[in-house]
């Protein structure tokens, strides 16, 4: 049997999904493992009726076209800040009908800002590709996307992990910043192009929605089996993404902190009787 390779830097994870693959330790095997797991936990946990959902993403992924897929009325919110970063993998194609009964439109907004949207007026939120780790006073984004759902109404999102936070901080030998994150409560990590990310323990993450007034339903990380893992698996069988996909969907949940971007459902609670 072949040895397994090591554990790959965290330059090469750092990259994607915000990246399209490059050279060298690019991992393309893993993020397109990353990204079938992504659209099989979104079609997992659309709802099951045709609705209106608001997808914060802008675009970036596949998230909005695989909802108007599906039959639901979706608003892209294109935000100019933060879609001046490359187009991440996969390319979501153009905004337009979708399913039956499906639509998606855009809008070009602050999406941590909701101001153009009513109370309760959408029935999901999609905050996919690490949107809220980019909003750093992620509190008030957060707030905003409690006030536009529904009563019973539920928000998908992904963050920046501790883990990748930590291993960024070690990269760049930012040995006093890495010593004080334990006693911090905000954990701000600068990236190479100069832009900032908020990363989160599993914790902190549920407290951030439950303090908006969402009810916490799971907090996992986006995959259990490793990068390397992965690579390995599909460079010996690329025919195996399939059962590597049930494997991780089937995965017991588990709200700790290890992979390097967090994935949450909350629900906006009913209004009492």
């Amino acid at each position: 049997m072949p040895a397994r390779p090591p554990e790959p830097s965290v330059a090469s994870l750092r990259d994607s999904p915000g990246d399209p693959p490059g050279d060298g330790e690019s991992l393309a095997l893993y993020w397109r493992f990353y990204w079938a797991v992504a659209e099989a936990q979104l079609a997992r946990w659309l709802p099951r009726h045709p609705s209106r959902i608001l997808d914060l993403a802008g675009g970036t992924v596949g998230s909005g076209a695989q909802a108007a897929a599906a039959g639901h009325r979706v608003i892209e919110v294109l935000d100019p800040q933060l879609n001046s970063h490359p187009t991440p993998h996969p390319d979501p194609g153009p905004s337009g009908p979708g399913g039956p009964g499906g639509r998606a439109r855009r809008v070009i907004a602050d999406s941590g800002a909701l101001g153009f949207l009513a109370d309760g007026c959408v029935d999901a939120v999609i905050a996919e590709n690490r949107v809220l780790s980019r909003h750093l006073v992620t509190e008030a984004a957060v707030a905003e996307i409690a006030r536009v759902l529904r009563p019973g109404g539920r928000v998908l999102l992904s963050v920046d992990s501790l883990t990748l936070g930590m291993a960024l901080l070690a990269e760049q030998k930012r040995w006093a910043h890495l010593s004080d994150v334990p006693s911090a409560e905000v954990v701000l990590v600068p990236w190479p192009d100069g832009t900032m990310t908020r990363c989160f323990l599993a914790d902190q993450l549920r407290e951030l929605l439950t303090d908006a007034g969402l009810e916490v339903e799971w907090v996992r990380p986006r995959t259990v089996l490793s990068p390397s893992t992965v690579e390995h698996v599909l460079a010996a069988s690329p025919r195996a993404l399939p059962r590597l996909v049930r494997t991780e969907l089937n995965a017991p949940l588990n709200d700790d902190s290890l992979g390097v971007h967090l994935l949450a459902s909350a629900r906006r609670p009913d209004r009492p009787g």
